[in-house]
This record gives C-alpha cells, structure tokens and sequence, in this order.
C-alpha cells in the first residue's frame, strides 16, 4: 500500500486495520502527531487528510482516501503556516502536548471558515482538549491567523 504524508509517498507493508497515527509514527517517524486517549476525544492525534482533519488514533490506514498532512508538513521553504505564526506570537503553548492537534484543526477551521466568531471557533476546537487550558489563547491565535490569511 503507498501513503502520501507530508509530500513523500511511502510504501508502506502494514497491516490495513493499523491506525494511522501508529503508521505515522512508529513505521514512518513522524513524531508530531501524539496519542493521547486513543478514542477519538482529545484531539492530540489530529492531522489532515486531503485537507480535512481527522483523529489518526481510530482511522485505519486502508480508510486514508487522500494525502495526510502533519505539523511537520506545514512550514513551506522554511516559511511557518500563519496558523503556527500565530501560535508562536501569542505564546499559545503551555506544555505542547496538544498544540499539533489543535494547529491542525485550526487549519480545517480556517479552510472552511475564512473569518470565525468566537463561537464558530469555540465549537470546532471544542473536540481539542488541552490539559494547559489555553484555549484564550488559542482563539486569539485562531483569529489573528485568520486576519494574516485574510491579507493574503
């Protein structure tokens, strides 16, 4: 089976009901993704795939319809996505455990609604939990980002 992560196809000799954070991460070493319930609640092992986010821990591998992208793949030539620009000026991260997840649910947030309320924002990031209770935080980066998005 091929995998597209981050921009590199793999070919992958995995079992298909293998989760896909456990592909990422212990087959492909794509550390940004982390475990954290296992269930699909916490939000830690969110990445996108083909643009859509998705909780990694209960995906199977043969589900994945499209190229997966990670934190890793965000920052093009060197350049941070405006979401992780963001995050980085307004010191959204506490212990950092959870900011992958958040950051790309961010994303799909953003790729869908290009200007969110607050309550636009607290209902999409609400499936994204951070033990660091930044969440002020995360939806003043999640505007701001959304304003440098805006500017184009």
């Amino acid at each position: 089976m091929q995998l597209q992560v981050n921009g590199t196809t793999h070919d992958l000799d995995v079992e298909g009901d293998m989760p896909l954070l456990w592909v990422l991460r212990d087959v492909l070493n794509v550390t940004g993704p982390k475990y954290g319930c296992g269930i699909a609640q916490c939000g830690a092992c969110t990445v996108n795939v083909d643009g859509e986010a998705m909780r990694s821990c209960q995906l199977p591998v043969s589900d994945v319809w499209g190229a997966v992208t990670t934190i890793e793949g965000l920052a093009a030539g060197g350049t941070l996505h405006p979401v992780q620009a963001a995050w980085i000026a307004h010191q959204v991260a506490q212990c950092g455990y959870c900011q992958s997840g958040q950051i790309m649910q961010a994303i799909d947030l953003l790729d869908r609604n290009p200007a969110p309320s607050d309550a636009d924002i607290d209902d999409v990031m609400s499936g994204n939990l951070c033990r660091c209770a930044t969440y002020p935080r995360i939806r003043a980066a999640i505007h701001d980002a959304a304003a440098t998005m805006q500017e184009g």
